[in-house]
């Protein structure tokens, strides 16, 4: 006879609304999982890092079909967050995924697909990876609560899905609080540790998706003014110059622990994790070292190394004081756009404009990066809806500077975005220009489609996982079953206050006919207004459309 809380079955659109929960919570929680980020090392960016790799397995799901298998989601969850990881967060949390994605292969294997059993073996699994991925790990970091997790959930197995994952939670919270004394580095700057408290955001985020309530913590907060990279207290880490990683695909993953030896040797916190499901294992390696050469080279010697991605913390220290040392730049102005889809990217391009592609998420870092190397002294940056306000603040305070101007239009979508660019004219002032753009992108009504990746109450009704929404802004005001039908609906209720001009930016998996049936229903009933549809490519959304 099956226990209470090991009768009831995983349905994979709870991993969904989990993954994208973990993905909003982390976004959110950002700034201040980076206030507190002291250990490997005080560099402020753990809480972009796991908002980063959250967002882009997150993403990953948007390809896989709603009626897919709970084992066919999860791996892709977790092939997501190993492909997006960034910094040692970023891999950590990856194995958190991957932790998932194995219990639930091993659901399969066993005929038992329970909640229950898939939460305890998935924290265990992760719990045992995590800690194996980290060459010296250290009590009082993520770590730490990946155990009390396990633990706590092993301890729960019989009690209900909710009772269990609040507890898990709850235990987790208290054993964050703990950390501070139980590193030096924590304990100095009266902090908590900062992976540790991401990945509570994680167990919050599973406990709304099962309860429907949301857990209220604590601001964690703590004064990080003292703690450098020169602190004599630090660990090693604050004595190497570069951050190296990259993903490496070898054909011999018996060989990954004299890697590891290798890397200790070149530097330290080294994190090898990889996904052993494939003939040709796949591998994501992170190392702190003052010899990144070195590192890339150690790699290659197993197998092929891509995606290499290499950070200099005394540059990114150096960079932080707008115009230290700064040359003059070279160009006169420039525009700098977020997009997502090739032929975005195309039609901005061909509009002068600079692109940061944001297909499986954006960094801050990203953008200030771009901004750089527009070398130019004016910079009007459009976020189009991709990025945080609050990131976008805090891009300009580091690649603002006396030599560079940057203006910042607070574009929602890329359809404003291209009514902006209609208007660019490098030959005004930049003042103007600049007001110039702004108000045309602010006199673009937009919308778009998307596809419902689960149940829910909307503006319009009830939706269905599989449903066609139609949004105005990011209000849902369409229901459909046919991307045909949701679109001309929604084309009828943009144009019901008027327009002269209906821009469509078509996505990846928007479908012929209901392009075509979108440029029928304009001629004809609307003949007086002028269509421009283009091939966006970008997955996030079936169309957006611009009305002016």
């Amino acid at each position: 006879m099956r226990r209470i809380g090991e009768s009831v079955p995983v349905n994979p659109g709870l991993i969904r609304d989990w993954a994208y929960a973990c993905a909003t919570g982390l976004e959110a929680q950002r700034a201040e999982i980076n206030d507190l980020n002291v250990f490997p090392i005080p560099d402020a960016d753990t809480g972009s890092n796991m908002a980063f790799t959250m967002a882009g397995a997150a993403a990953a799901l948007d390809s896989v079909d709603a009626d897919a298998a709970l084992s066919i989601v999860t791996r892709s969850l977790a092939d997501g967050g190993v492909a997006n990881a960034r910094g040692n967060s970023g891999i950590i949390l990856s194995q958190i995924l991957m932790g998932l994605a194995d219990a639930s292969d091993l659901a399969a294997a066993e005929q038992d697909a329970s909640f229950n059993r898939l939460v305890i073996n998935g924290l265990r699994l992760a719990s045992l990876s995590a800690r194996r991925a980290v060459s010296e790990p250290r009590e009082g970091t993520v770590l730490t609560l990946l155990q009390v997790a396990a633990d706590v959930a092993a301890a729960e197995v019989a009690s209900p899905p909710a009772d269990l994952v609040r507890a898990v939670a709850d235990e987790c919270a208290v054993a964050l609080e703990a950390t501070t004394d139980q590193m030096i580095e924590l304990s100095k700057a009266g902090v908590v540790d900062a992976g540790a408290r991401g990945f509570l955001v994680m167990l919050d985020a599973m406990v709304l998706v099962v309860t429907g309530v949301a857990n209220r913590r604590r601001a964690y907060r703590g004064s990080m003014a003292h703690v450098g990279h020169g602190d004599e207290e630090c660990s090693g880490s604050g004595d190497t110059d570069f951050e190296v990683m990259y993903l490496l695909t070898a054909a011999d993953g018996a060989r990954i622990g004299a890697l590891r030896t290798e890397l200790d040797d070149l530097g330290d916190s080294v994190v090898i994790v990889g996904d052993s499901s494939t003939a040709a294992e796949q591998f994501s390696v992170h190392v702190h070292t003052d010899e990144p050469g070195a590192a890339i080279e150690a790699g290659l010697r197993l197998g092929e190394v891509r995606e290499i991605r290499i950070s200099c913390f005394l540059l990114d220290d150096h960079r932080s004081r707008p115009g230290a040392n700064e040359p003059p730049p070279r160009n006169k102005r420039a525009v700098l756009v977020l997009a997502q889809g090739d032929g975005s990217q195309e039609l901005f391009t061909a509009a002068g404009a600079a692109v940061v592609r944001t297909d499986h998420g954006v960094h801050p870092a990203m953008v200030a990066e771009a901004i750089r190397s527009a070398d130019s002294a004016h910079t009007i940056v459009m976020g189009n809806g991709m990025i945080a306000s609050a990131d976008l603040v805090s891009v300009g305070a580091k690649a603002r500077s006396a030599l560079r101007s940057l203006v910042f239009i607070p574009t929602l979508s890329m359809v404003q975005c291209l009514s902006a660019l209609a208007v660019h004219d490098p030959g005004e002032s930049p003042d103007v220009d600049a007001f110039a753009m702004a108000e045309a992108a602010a006199a673009t009504r937009w919308g778009s489609l998307r596809r419902s990746n689960s149940k829910m109450m909307t503006l319009a009704g009830t939706c269905e996982i599989g449903d066609t929404l139609g949004l105005i802004g990011s209000d849902v005001l369409v229901i459909a079953k046919e991307q045909a039908e949701a679109a001309t609906a929604l084309i009828d209720l943009m144009l019901a206050t008027g327009g002269e001009m209906v821009t469509i930016l078509a996505g990846a998996e928007l479908s012929d006919d209901a392009r075509d049936r979108i440029g029928d229903h304009l001629r004809r009933e609307y003949p007086g207004i002028e269509l421009a549809l283009y091939h966006g490519g970008q997955s996030s959304q079936l169309l957006q459309i611009g009305v002016e």
